[in-house]
Parts: C-alpha cells; structure tokens; sequence
C-alpha cells in the first residue's frame, strides 16, 4: 500500500499524490509493472476522494508513467534508463559554463551604443499607443517577410535617406543578420562558395562555415574588394561592403562598383550581397548610391540593421531582394515565420513613419562627429602624436590609428590588456595574413567613456617606449 504525509501540503492534493507516485516510480521504489492500488482502496485508505485519486492517475497516464488494463486496474510502466534519471523534486545542477562577457577599464574595439542615446520617452509612448491601437493585429501571425507597416515604412526610409526605389514586399524582416543570411543561403544554394573582404569581419566566415558553405577570401586594395581577389576566390557570392567598409573604413568608388557589377553580371550564378552597416553616419556629403539601386540585373541583395542607428539589443534586420528571389522566396519558404515579434514591428514601424528615426539619425550624427573630433583632438594633444597617425574616413563610428613601432601588434595588444585596455589591429582582421597590415588600430568611439581616453593613451605610450 502507498502510504504518503498529507501534512503541509503546498497546492492541490492531486498534484501532490501525482508527483509522489513519479518520485517513487523514477526512483525505482515502485517498479515497472508492479499494481499501484486502487482509486477507492488508496482514498479510503488516506482519508480523501476517489474523484482526487482518478486526477492524479489520470495525469500520470497521460505521462506516460502509469497504464492501466481493462478490469485489472492501474500498473507502473517501464521506463528506460531509470538509473540516469534526476529525482522529480531534486534540483539539477550541472558542470555547464556561460562564456562570461569580458569587462574592460577602456575598449577602443566595443560597438556598443550608449543607453543615454537611446529616445526611451518616445519609444515607450509609441509602445502604448502600439498596446492600445493593435490589439487585433498584435495576435495575427505575421508573413516571413515582416507585417506591411514595417517594411512600407522601411521603404520610404530607403527612399528618403538612400535613393533606393524599392517594392515593399522586396523587403524581409528578421531577427539580426545572421538569420537573414541562412535565407539567402537557401535561396541562392548550399552548393555555391561565398567571398568575404579581407581584411574583414571574422564572424562572417564563421556563420557561412557552420552552416556547411564554403567561404573564401577576396583581397582588397584602396578602392575596396579587387576584381582579381574575388576570380582568385573562385567564388560564386561576394559578401562585400561597399559603402563603408569595416575595419579599413573604405568607400568604394563608383568605377570600382561598377567594375564587381561587372564581374556578377558574368555568370547567372553570381550574386552581391551588399551590407550597408554602420553607414547611416556619414560625417560629410551625401550618402553614395548603394550597388543596389544602380543594379539593372538583379544581381544585388541589399541588407542592413537598426542595431547602430538605434541599440544592438534591438534584433531588427532587413534585406532588399531582387524580385526574382523574394519570389522564389514566398514559393519555397512561405511556410516560415517571421522572427520578429509584431509588437516590435509595429513599434519600430510607427518610430520610422511619426519621424523619429530620422530625427534620431540626424542627432546621433552629429553627436557622433562631436564626439570624433574629441577623441582626435585628445590623441594630437597627446604624447602619442609624435609617433602616430590618425587616417581618417567620413562614415561610419570608428577610424584608424597608425602607430610608428616596430613592436608586433599582438604585444601591444596583449600587454594593453594586462592594463584592462583592450584595442585591435587592422592584422587582426587580415585573414588570408598576406599583406602588411601591421601598426594600424582601430577606435572606436560610438561608447568610448571620455574620461578615461587620456590614462589610455598615456598608458599606449608607456608600451611603445618599454615594450620591445
């Protein structure tokens, strides 16, 4: 008979029996086949109902912990690997470490975006209006490329700010890059090998590799990628950033632009994928053209990200198809769900349409060149100007420091490090490690704490002068 203490029970009495009973039957104490009692001998025995005991046998069965056979009654069923098992109640900890984000006294290399930047009074007022307005719309499933709003109003952006003419439904909204370019690689084949720049964006190989796509890297000279780097790549997929690229902070020009048109338009199999990041803070000029809106062949898939112009927590990324592939897009993956929840969507399509974003771009771009030309004065006023250069470049949130030292870029970097200074060197983007890369750091200032750039500096110094 099973015998339990119904003393300082915590909930239904049900849930208690149920849960008693898998104890005993994962522990062992009841065994596999063995009779558990009956509804109307286990209450009389305990002092409570028949209808409590069915509640909890029915819960157990619909477990898959108890079956019962007709006019015999309630048995345990045989579990495998019991002996594994965890106990029921117990509480599991296991030997499992979450890489712990590093802190740093000064990071020259973080991307972060400063909280105080961030418009959190117009957000959270666009969110209640979103709350109070969208009922209906919020529990309607969305198609996989986004609800409408946003990618109309995403369009306009487009339209206003890059000169791109573009169909709303091109647009595919996603949850950050790296699930947009599982999409293309789907659309476009598993079978094709992909280029990245180099120097370039590590992570970008990373993401193709894991998913089993062949990646490759294409040279690049003053201009931006060279047409030969990317032949030499045998490549069928450029992955190229033209408008801004990172780390170098080249723009390309438009005869080089026209010179990578030229080569996808060479084979049917060629495609650009054109990543339009951090391009939003252009310090001086117009914006240039984008590869996609002088693409007359379809060629161009265009993408970008709200992560820089608004917060990297804000997992809001878009691509511009070409009509050809957001048809064959809606013809093989319709079946898919956007990854973007609705009420960001709408949230992020009303901030876009009432003009804040825009209103934000235009303030943080000249937040941003204040703070450039802060950080540039700081180090030519420093000890470092004597044996340092700053190339600069007009877009984007970060530029480069040439450094006069033979000192290896790893053991600058390293005993920086031992300091709590973490910066990067243009070689350690260098991924095919063939050109002179050497001497050239990057900073980046979008969330440099400017109180401490000077002790950095000076600590920069004291490495050239010891280090060796």
């Amino acid at each position: 008979m099973l015998t339990y203490d119904f003393q300082n029970i915590d909930g239904p009495i049900y849930e208690y029996i149920y849960k008693c009973i898998k104890e005993d039957i994962l522990s062992g104490n009841i065994r596999p086949g063995e009779k558990l009692p009956s509804k109307r001998t286990f209450a009389n025995n305990h002092g409570i109902s028949t209808i409590t005991i069915q509640n909890a046998y029915d819960q157990l069965i619909s477990e898959g912990y108890v079956y019962t056979l007709p006019k015999r009654g309630y048995y345990a069923a045989e579990l495998p690997d019991m002996a594994t098992r965890p106990s029921a109640s117990g509480h599991i900890s296991y030997d499992i470490a979450i890489p712990e984000k590093k802190e740093y006294k000064v990071d020259f290399s973080g991307n972060a975006v400063s909280s105080d930047n961030f418009p959190f009074s117009i957000w959270t007022r666009i969110s209640r209006e979103v709350l109070a307005t969208k009922k209906e719309e919020l529990m309607i499933m969305p198609p996989v490329c986004g609800v409408e709003e946003l990618r109309s109003a995403i369009a306009e952006h487009l339209k206003s700010f890059r000169g791109m003419i573009v169909d709303p439904n091109q647009i595919i909204v996603g949850a950050g890059t790296e699930y947009l370019y599982g999409l293309i690689t789907e659309l476009l084949g598993n079978d094709k090998t992909y280029a990245i720049e180099t120097p370039g964006y590590k992570k970008l190989a990373q993401i193709y590799r894991q998913r089993g796509i062949s990646c490759q890297y294409a040279s690049m000279d003053r201009y931006g990628v060279t047409v030969e780097g990317l032949e030499r790549s045998e490549a069928q997929v450029a992955h190229i950033c033209p408008n801004h690229h990172f780390p170098t902070g080249i723009t390309m020009p438009a005869s080089r632009r026209y010179e990578v048109l030229a080569w996808a338009n060479a084979s049917d199999s060629r495609y650009i994928i054109e990543d339009d990041y951090d391009s939003e803070f252009r310090t001086e000029g117009k914006p240039i053209p984008t590869l996609f809106s002088i693409d007359a062949c379809e060629k161009v898939i265009y993408m970008n990200t709200f992560s820089k112009s608004l917060s990297p927590t804000i997992r809001i990324s878009y691509m511009v198809l070409p009509v050809h592939l957001v048809k064959k897009l809606f013809a093989k993956m319709d079946f898919y769900s956007c990854t973007v929840s609705n009420f960001e969507q709408y949230t992020l399509a009303e901030f876009i349409r009432q003009g804040f974003f825009e209103k934000h771009i235009n303030r943080m771009r000249l937040y941003y060149m204040r703070k450039r030309r802060q950080v540039m004065d700081i180090i030519q006023n420093s000890g470092l100007v004597s044996s340092s250069e700053i190339l600069e470049n007009d877009s984007g949130l970060h530029f480069l420091l040439k450094l006069q030292t033979t000192i290896p870029d790893e053991t600058i970097e390293n005993r920086l490090l031992e300091q709590g200074i973490r910066i990067q060197s243009l070689s350690d983007y260098d991924l095919l490690k063939e050109e002179d890369q050497a001497h050239y750091f990057i900073i980046n200032y979008s969330n440099l704490n400017m109180d401490v750039i000077e002790d950095a500096l000076k600590k920069m110094e004291e490495v050239l002068e010891t280090a060796g």
